[in-house]
């Protein structure tokens, strides 16, 4: 089947993708199709729990594999990333189109979505070329309904010469005859042939020509013309793949060479050339695409979109676009607040009780009294602290941004923020990575992988922890209360906080934009690029589905990797709190040589010193705040906002006390959790390096103008 293992020696071993296979006789299926049409939901369903995740070889490109069962076969299912086209313009599509057009997969089922059909018959009609083994989904079959939308699965089944299935993804028992089809196409005696578009008459000669040379060349019999098409619209990174595939550079083959010329002429003579024919091509594909959803395709109403228009005016337009997307970020951060209060004073409790039972067990059994105190006062009331703090917030925030992605929101949101990132010579999608950056610097980090160029994805991962991660928001919220809005509680104190909060935010933002700015003119030149940004259909949210998927992939995952870090950071703080010299401590010692240069910074060594041995976790600074003052040999918990402020006027607070310490903790160096991610994602010291050095300048020149103008005051 098209280019295959046989033909010249390829397989998705060579590729570096390891295909997971449970039996030899397991076949391979690649499941494609463009973003947001339901694909990945397919997949899901098909392959239930027995999937397993990573990366393609040399890729930041999440790779998934699962297995599906059917009364005849077992199937190993490849997730292609989603992809407009197989002529790639980022690291998404350039894997789509290589393990279709260069692995071996038995068969490839291509997903598409019932309300837009056309725009998805474009990447069908590429896929025909290549791989005749292919069945066409066509999913969302509900949401057509709902539109007035009927697609004749029938008909376009005989237009495209291959099986077609209708699917709705979240209903499994549609799935059937998508499994049956699967048995059919992947028979051995399956025998089909390869799609032709047919384009102008000028390419067609062209093709006869590069055609013949190619089969007297590289002895193959199938795939010739797609090989042909590719010679004559010529990517640097396709040719770069077919070269790779045949062993040897082919545009170094003399009679090859002399057809490509050849050809050339003859498209010459008819206008086409070397600049334009790659949107002839293109252009042919789409008329062709557009041809047959006109036959396959009623709509009783022509104007079913009509409702996502008029809510997309109000939510994308000049007018109540940015007032919009600032209400709904105070909302979500009063919902955080409010909601994550209870929960989190709960698990302290809870923890706090656990940890006496864990000193009486660790006292009957006779443990020495330094080693009691490492376990509890120590790596446990830090880890504990972490969980009991971040939890409850993540636990509100992630399933919110899940929720916002599932109806069709974000891709607003990057929209409406497209312009000013490009005003910046960043990236549009840099939006969504800054807003996955407030649940947690490190998720968005790992976003930054939907950015296609390297220096824009450079850019939103050196300035992402410009954002406050929900790590950093218990000590803005506390700050906030106990020196702005006061100490009592009810709901207008908890929607001032909100306010004051969504002020702070939205100084991080403009930070991200200033910040991209200086990059995208010193060390990170270059003209911002463009992206096709897709703006789904509204669609009613999987409430089910999205609490699962924002606990199981985002919260838990992110947890994980804090508790990781804050076992060791509670063995360091309790050394630094507990070892002395003389009759100091060295947690004392190090607050007061950091002293002098914290007061330039409007702060005091203990602040300081806090926020460093905060590295490994954000939530525990203000804790160590406290234990310091205290001269306590452990994390203590307070039992109120009045107590802790009174605490921290006590030791020499002011208002300009707090607003630099707010300030540092916006913009200081990311937790150690991010900048491990940041090396992973970049594999460079230098630019770990930076990011660790831009939030960390930009807070120390805030915090050193706020407290030059406050003592001029």
């Amino acid at each position: 089947m098209g280019l295959t293992n046989t033909s010249v020696g390829r397989n998705a071993v060579d590729l570096g993708l390891h295909i997971q296979k449970r039996s030899p006789k397991d076949k391979v299926i690649a499941v494609a199709g463009n973003p947001n049409v339901g694909k990945s939901t397919i997949f899901n369903a098909l392959t239930g729990m027995n999937q397993h995740t990573g990366n393609w070889p040399g890729k930041t490109v999440t790779s998934a594999q699962g297995y599906c069962e059917t009364e005849h076969n077992t199937y190993v299912l490849v997730d292609i990333p989603g992809t407009y086209s197989l002529l790639a313009h980022s690291a998404e599509e350039e894997v789509a189109r290589n393990f279709i057009c260069f692995t071996q997969p038995d068969a490839v089922v291509v997903v598409c979505d019932a309300t837009c059909l056309e725009r998805n018959l474009n990447l069908v009609l590429q896929i025909l070329e290549v791989s005749p083994n292919t069945v066409v989904c066509v999913n969302l079959l509900d949401e057509a309904k709902r539109k007035n939308i009927h697609v004749d699965l029938q008909k376009l089944s005989e237009l495209l010469g291959v099986p077609v299935v209708g699917t709705i993804a979240q209903k499994k028992k549609t799935l059937s005859a998508l499994k049956s089809t699967l048995d059919n196409v992947t028979e051995k005696n399956s025998s089909k042939k390869l799609q032709k578009i047919p384009y102008p008459q000028a390419i067609e000669d062209a093709i006869g020509t590069l055609e013949t040379a190619l089969h007297n060349c590289l002895h193959i019999e199938k795939n010739t013309r797609w090989l042909a098409l590719r010679l004559l619209d010529y990517d640097d990174s396709l040719i770069h793949e077919i070269n790779h595939m045949f062993g040897k550079n082919i545009l170094e083959d003399e009679a090859i060479t002399d057809a490509l010329k050849a050809a050339h002429t003859c498209l010459q003579h008819d206008g086409i050339t070397q600049e334009n024919i790659k949107d002839v091509i293109i252009s042919t594909v789409f008329r062709e695409a557009e041809r047959i959803s006109s036959e396959v395709v009623t709509v009783d109403n022509g104007e079913y979109h009509a409702f996502d228009r008029k809510i997309d005016k109000i939510l994308t337009g000049k007018r109540f676009g940015y007032p919009l997307m600032l209400l709904l970020l105070i909302f979500i951060f009063w919902l955080t607040i409010s909601g994550a209060n209870y929960p989190s004073e709960l698990l302290s409790m809870g923890f706090s009780k656990l940890g006496e039972y864990l000193s009486a067990l660790l006292a009957a059994w006779n443990t020495p009294s330094w080693l009691h105190s490492m376990l509890v006062d120590g790596i446990y009331k830090v880890l504990t602290w972490v969980i009991s703090v971040m939890l409850p917030p993540m636990a509100i925030f992630f399933p919110l941004f899940t929720l916002l992605e599932d109806i069709g929101y974000l891709p607003r949101i990057a929209y409406n923020l497209d312009r000013p990132f490009q005003c910046c010579r960043a990236c549009g999608k840099q939006a969504l990575t800054m807003c996955m950056g407030f649940g947690c610097n490190a998720a968005g980090v790992v976003g930054c992988r939907i950015i296609d160029s390297p220096r824009e994805r450079l850019i939103a991962i050196l300035t992402n922890s410009l954002v406050p991660c929900n790590g950093r928001f218990p000590t803005l919220i506390a700050l906030i209360c106990m020196f702005f809005i006061g100490t009592s509680s009810g709901a207008i104190n908890s929607i001032l906080s909100a306010l004051l909060l969504t002020a702070v935010i939205l100084l991080g933002i403009g930070m991200t934009f200033l910040a991209s700015k200086f990059l995208s003119m010193t060390v990170l030149k270059g003209v911002a690029s463009s992206f096709t940004l897709e703006l789904p259909p509204y669609r009613k949210p999987q409430i089910g589905k999205v609490i699962v998927r924002s606990i199981f992939d985002r919260t838990l995952f992110v947890l994980g990797r804090s508790v990781a870090v804050a076992a060791p950071a509670g063995l360091i703080i309790w050394l630094a709190a507990n070892l002395s010299i003389g009759e100091q401590s060295v947690l004392r010692i190090c607050a007061e040589f950091l002293d002098p240069f914290a007061k330039l910074l409007g702060m005091d060594g203990v602040i300081l010193i806090a926020f460093i041995l905060g590295f490994p976790a954000n939530e525990i600074v203000l804790p160590i705040i406290v234990m310091a003052y205290l001269s306590e040999s452990s994390l203590v918990a307070f039992g109120s906002y009045a107590e802790m402020s009174a605490l921290l006027i006590q030791n020499g607070w002011t208002w300009v006390t707090a607003v630099c310490t707010m300030i540092f903790s916006m913009f200081h160096w990311p937790c150690s959790t991010t900048v491990l991610t940041i090396r992973k994602e970049t594999g460079s010291l230098k630019w770990t390096a930076l990011a660790v050095l831009l939030p960390t300048a930009i807070g120390m020149i805030l915090c050193a103008l706020v407290a030059a103008v406050a003592k001029c005051i």
